[in-house]
């Protein structure tokens, strides 16, 4: 990877001037932070093909569904003539954006697997040139074990978050049984209910003792926040070295099946969320991997910097819905971050997954109960406004 032409490269384009007018839109202080000279943070989606892919439609499909759905996917990240970061509207040439590579031809689906893992830690290293639109796409035009084709879109997080992004996925997507029909999800909210007077002040009183605890969580998870992002570190461990210039060596991307029906199992059982359970997996395998093969127990001091939606939403919003004017959720970076210790093993041999499990949900679910989080995106604000993204990363 070539260090200083991708710095040079993203230099030129955010000192890059745009006369009034010529932008859509600002950028999030969110995106800012995830396109800096110190950040860049992109996502990579993996989709699976039942059937070999025909790449002959694609540019066609890009240009006619997949440029319409916003306006930043056909836009370049510059500054104005105040130095403020805008959007800005620019000729898309698709050909730059589709990527079909070359595998060895007549090999087994397992040797492709790993072809295909390579490419995905190849390209998860690749930075996209930042004098086009921040997207690309990959078709894979070979047999794995798991399809016959895959779809690999890699997007800058700058573009929008998770939900937003599926919201434009599941925006090029119809109905099987009618098309003309557009997609539904269940709702996940409840129908509302008018309480009495009598309950009411009931639940005040009851309230009252969770709002003080609410508060004691939001100071203590505001200044612990702090303390990890300028003084405490983690212990050194398998999984940080402390070496400096750690984000600019290789990486190998792995990857892991789960059946959701599994998944869905371990949620009843527990009472807890689908993302809580994936959660716990991740804490629960972080921990198995720090053992090192090990016998002896070896539980560092490790914290993991969890994503947390803060959109107030209770089912899947259209894209058309996303940006209207006054949104009940509006596309972007909708989303804050928390420090979660990872839950400590008790043993190594007869550690139980579902208990670890439970663990990582009532840690996360305290930490969902405070207001840390929207102290820590108001702070982040104000040193955005004051130092600028730049020094904040």
């Amino acid at each position: 990877m070539n260090i200083g032409s991708e710095a040079q490269n993203r230099n030129m384009v955010n000192e890059l001037n745009v006369d009034e007018g010529e932008y859509s839109e600002p950028v999030s202080p969110t995106g800012q932070y995830f396109n800096s000279s110190e950040l860049s943070i992109c996502v990579l989606a993996v989709l699976d093909s039942d059937i070999p892919i025909d790449d002959s439609p694609a540019l066609a499909l890009l240009k006619d569904v997949f440029l319409p759905i916003n306006p930043r996917f056909s836009s370049l990240m510059v500054k104005d003539e105040n130095g403020v970061k805008q959007w800005k509207k620019v000729e898309v040439k698709l050909e730059d954006h589709v990527n079909i590579p070359n595998f060895p031809p007549g090999l087994l689906p397992e040797s492709y697997d790993n072809h295909l893992s390579n490419y995905l830690s190849k390209i998860a290293m690749e930075q996209l040139p930042h004098n086009r639109p921040l997207w690309n796409i990959h078709i894979i035009k070979y047999p794995t074990s798991n399809a016959a084709g895959n779809l690999i879109f890699k997007l800058h997080h700058s573009l929008g978050d998770g939900f937003s992004l599926m919201g434009a996925l599941l925006s090029c997507l119809q109905r099987a049984d009618n098309p003309s029909v557009p997609l539904t999800f269940p709702s996940l909210t409840s129908a509302p209910t008018t309480p009495s007077l009598s309950l009411k002040t009931n639940c005040i009183f009851k309230n009252i003792p969770n709002v003080l605890w609410s508060a004691f969580n939001t100071v203590s998870d505001f200044g612990w926040s702090l303390l990890k992002s300028s003084y405490v570190e983690d212990d050194i461990s398998l999984i940080r070295s402390g070496g400096p210039g750690v984000e600019f060596k290789p990486i190998v991307v792995s990857t892991m099946t789960f059946s959701l029906d599994h998944i869905k199992q371990i949620k009843t059982k527990l009472g807890v969320t689908i993302n809580d359970v994936i959660t716990g997996i991740i804490f629960f395998g972080t921990r198995l991997y720090m053992q090192g093969g090990s016998n002896k127990l070896n539980n560092e001091n490790s914290t993991a910097l969890v994503l947390l939606n803060t959109r107030n939403i209770g089912g899947y919003k259209s894209v058309k819905e996303m940006v209207k004017p006054n949104p009940e959720s509006a596309w972007g970076n909708q989303f804050g971050f928390l420090h979660v210790s990872l839950p400590e093993l008790t043993t190594v041999q007869s550690c139980k997954p579902l208990d670890f499990v439970w663990k990582a949900q009532k840690l996360i679910q305290r930490k969902r109960n405070s207001r840390a989080v929207f102290l820590t995106g108001q702070l982040l604000e104000c040193l955005r406004k004051f130092t600028g993204p730049e020094d904040i990363c």
